[in-house]
């Protein structure tokens, strides 16, 4: 049976996993081997961290409304069913973000929601 090199298409294979390990240290940017480990364990960590992000966002954006509800003098679990019972349709990411930035608008809506 002839050998077969494999050549350039092995080597394009490495280059690309080098390429990826790049930024790593020591033996993890340099062998190979040790290499493919670090760059398969990352893309591992990838695509877990970005179903992970969309999470943590949801959670930071719930504790600044939070936050902000509570210095107009209502809880969020109230402040979200009052805006549910009012029909009005802002999503937490625009919420949490007038509550950082704009905090008399934040101030306006309570007080729309707000019973009397």
């Amino acid at each position: 049976m002839p050998r077969v090199k494999r050549g350039f298409k092995a080597r394009r294979r490495r280059n690309k996993i080098m390429k990826a390990a790049k930024g790593n240290v020591g033996g993890r940017r340099r062998q190979f081997r040790a290499a493919v480990e670090t760059v398969r364990k990352g893309w591992t960590y990838a695509t877990r961290d970005r179903r992970v992000r969309k999470r943590e966002f949801r959670a930071l954006w719930i504790v600044r409304i939070n936050a902000a509800a509570r210095q107009c003098g209502i809880s969020y679990s109230r402040l979200m069913g009052l805006l549910n019972k009012a029909a009005i349709q802002i999503d937490r990411k625009m919420l949490a973000d007038v509550a950082v930035h704009d905090f008399p608008a934040f101030q306006r809506i309570v007080e729309t929601v707000k019973p009397a």
